[in-house]
């Protein structure tokens, strides 16, 4: 298995576009893309500009393939458009490819226990 951890970084007072974009449009086109999300998280102290999320994958196969359908995908091309009309909201993108320990409870084939100290709920 292999993780995604992505850290996005938005122009000042305009993270609501970017939690709007991932509520309303992104998370469907993934789910139709079978992008699996871990989670989303917003910082309770600190860099309020900065959403960080988890996505995982097979591999890094899967990985590149997935991405790619997605950053072709017409109707995430149109989403894109749309709400960057007024302007790029983003200012920069980080992301770090990670894979478990042989030790780490996320390793286990059940891969739903627990992340830090969340509860992932089974499906």
């Amino acid at each position: 298995m292999l993780y995604e951890l992505r850290e996005y970084y938005t122009e000042p007072g305009l993270m609501y576009k970017l939690h709007a974009r991932f509520r309303n449009h992104t998370l469907a086109i993934w789910d139709r893309l079978g992008i699996d999300v871990v989670g989303f998280w917003e910082e309770l102290v600190g860099n309020n500009q900065r959403l960080t999320y988890i996505i995982r994958f097979k591999d890094m196969a899967d990985r590149e393939a997935r991405w790619e359908s997605f950053i072709t995908d017409p109707e995430w091309q149109r989403v894109k458009a749309e709400t960057e009309a007024d302007g790029q909201f983003v200012s920069w993108v980080e992301n770090r490819l990670l894979r478990p320990t042989d030790y780490s409870p996320r390793s286990s084939k059940d891969h739903r226990q627990w992340l830090g100290s969340v509860a992932i709920p089974s499906t």
